[in-house]
């Protein structure tokens, strides 16, 4: 009996914890599309320091960690298609590859990776400090303020990214 309630709490706060994080999604969805139709402003100011972030800082790495994957692709392709005599599909095979399945991928990996940590960070210290409790405060809406930029950069950024 111990074994199935234990099954049932486990089951249950994944689907609270699942259930959170379709609220923040929605809340944000709410603030970055619908709101600014009702009189609330959209922090453009933020988001678009949100975008750099996202977007400009993360080149770099994108860059050489999409490079070495297309370089190790390559290599493995050729080795295989050197005993077929196809080796000058070579070229054709890592471009598209990386074009329309890998590069998509990386780039959200790298992304997700490189900035979620980032905000989660942010956002985990500012509560720490009771930063959010002072917006609340005031209120001001901390999934306006804080979330809704980020969201916004990273769907201008991750598509621009991709390509």
């Amino acid at each position: 009996m111990e074994l199935a309630s234990q099954i049932g709490e486990s089951a249950t706060n994944g689907l609270v914890y699942v259930g959170d994080l379709a609220a923040l999604g929605g809340r944000a969805a709410y603030y970055s599309f619908v709101a600014p139709f009702h009189g609330k402003p959209v922090r453009f100011q933020r988001a678009v320091s949100q975008a750099m972030d996202v977007g400009i800082r993360a080149l770099p790495i994108l860059s050489l960690i999409t490079f070495f994957i297309g370089l190790i692709l390559a290599l493995q392709s050729a080795y295989e298609l050197r005993r077929f005599g196809a080796i000058y599909y070579v070229a054709a095979a890592v471009a598209i590859s990386m074009s329309r399945e890998l590069g998509p991928l990386i780039t959200a990996i790298v992304v997700i990776g490189r900035s979620g940590s980032a905000f989660a960070a942010e956002i985990a210290t500012m509560k720490v400090t009771e930063e959010i409790d002072a917006l609340e405060t005031m209120a001001i809406s901390p999934v306006n303020f804080l979330v809704t930029p980020k969201l916004l950069a990273m769907m201008v950024m991750l598509p621009c990214l991709t390509i």
